[in-house]
């Protein structure tokens, strides 16, 4: 800050500054100069990094894909208002492509190569919904072993895309791209799904980069040879970054029951402590660090063309400024064990009938099930068992629970839609820790 005029530094005596003379006024008209000073200084400096954020944000973005939109279905807007303007809230979905192509780093060996090059699979794919008045939200985890029907998707070169009654839900990305990815979820579950990206292993450890790392619990030790880098992490307390957070995330050896669900209850553990150290740890206040965030994902993905804006991204963010923690839901898409295929699952149709007709509806929903297969509550009490008994019926194999129809009900406004106790999950409020695969 610059020096004080002169008439303010005349006073007499060693300390060249005698603040018990100065008359009242005068004094109050100093502070309030200093302060003012002091205020346009940080306004200016704020305004200065966040406008170059803004600029080195842009310049990581990729070029965006075009979604289409499915027959019947309302025209996707190239032209996204500000999120608070959006009918129905915001529906974004992100695909997690296992493909290596470009990563460099630890995917340059040849079996990291080999692997899976190219589009890849979708490995992990979330449906973010944020309601309409934003005091809810709710991300939905699709297994990547799911049986469903694949529609017929718009071609990423023009042309369309076969589709199949019975495929496993992860080659849709390698079948048709982001397009078929979207096209097959909107078909699931009844929704329009404006906002799309796909983001590779690179972006998963730059996020956590960004917001200094993630501190999980472990309800018992993570290893996992198959990884890389390969898991060994102590039960309690984790506070992983980088590749390590993204083995982590990978990992399904290494948690629950070996299985594809236990992967997603175990990354719902991570999402649920990345939430709450975004929202108690001041993220959202903090627009230096929401466009580093920002940063760590454009950099990193392919979005579509409506998510090509650095701003959209902040202002879908913001849209969870004041939702609460206990109203941020993870679920997982329920599935049952495929009739035909051990290996397979398949939606589970009652279950995915009342999630769909929540989503469509934009209703809040509460939990009344399990936390999954490799997550556990340490402060939950035990709950009686269903009193139906058996293991809900699946849907025919390759046949996706009907979507939901939009005023099929009229629930009073703002009321919780219980959702059945085949459906697992938790809020970002629980403090769940993961269970090791012993």
């Amino acid at each position: 800050m610059t020096d004080l005029p002169r008439r303010h530094q005349r006073a007499r005596g060693p300390e060249g500054v005698r603040h018990g003379r100065l008359p009242r006024r005068r004094a109050g008209i100093a502070v309030l100069k200093i302060l003012a000073g002091a205020l346009v200084v940080a306004v200016v400096s704020i305004g200065s990094v966040a406008a170059y954020a803004v600029w080195d944000v842009t310049r990581s973005i990729k070029t965006g894909v075009h979604l289409q939109a499915l027959p019947g279905q309302t025209p996707i807007p190239q032209d996204i208002p500000n999120v608070g303007a959006l009918p129905g809230g915001v529906n974004l979905l992100l695909a997690g492509t296992d493909s290596r192509s470009d990563l460099g780093g630890i995917y340059n060996s040849a079996d990291e190569q080999d692997a899976s090059s190219g589009a890849g699979n979708n490995d992990v794919t979330m449906l973010l919904h944020i309601a309409q008045d934003h005091k809810s939200m709710m991300v939905v985890s699709f297994p990547r072993d799911l049986m469903v029907r694949i529609p017929d998707c718009p071609g990423p070169n023009g042309g369309t895309i076969d589709g199949s009654s019975y495929a496993q839900f992860n080659t849709a990305l390698s079948r048709g791209g982001l397009n078929c990815v979207v096209a097959t979820v909107s078909k699931m579950t009844g929704l329009s799904i404006p906002f799309a990206a796909v983001i590779n292993f690179n972006g998963v450890s730059a996020m956590s980069d960004a917001v200094g790392g993630v501190t999980v619990c472990l309800a018992s030790p993570v290893t996992d040879k198959y990884t890389n880098p390969p898991l060994d992490l102590p039960a309690g307390q984790n506070t992983i970054v980088g590749d390590v957070a993204l083995s982590f995330l990978r990992s399904r050896h290494g948690v629950g029951d070996g299985s594809d669900l236990g992967r997603i209850s175990n990354q719902q553990v991570f999402l649920s402590a990345l939430a709450r150290k975004v929202v108690d740890g001041g993220v959202l206040s903090n627009p230096v660090q929401l466009y580093a965030l920002a940063k760590a994902a454009v950099s990193n993905i392919t979005p579509s063309d409506t998510l090509t804006n650095p701003t959209t991204l902040v202002q879908i963010a913001l849209a969870l400024k004041d939702t609460g923690l206990q109203n941020m839901v993870f679920v997982q898409y329920p599935a049952v064990t495929d009739p035909d295929n051990p290996n397979r699952v398949v939606p589970q149709v009652s279950a995915a009938n009342a999630l769909n007709q929540a989503l469509v509806n934009d209703q809040p929903v509460k939990l009344t099930g399990s936390t999954g297969r490799a997550a556990e509550d340490p402060t939950a009490t035990a709950s009686p068992p269903p009193t139906t008994g058996g293991q809900p019926s699946p849907a025919t194999p390759g046949t996706p629970a009907a979507p939901a129809t939009p005023g099929a009900t009229d629930p009073a406004a703002g009321a919780a839609v219980e959702l059945p106790s085949t459906i697992t999950g938790q809020t970002a409020a629980q403090q769940t820790c993961t269970k090791g695969n012993d």
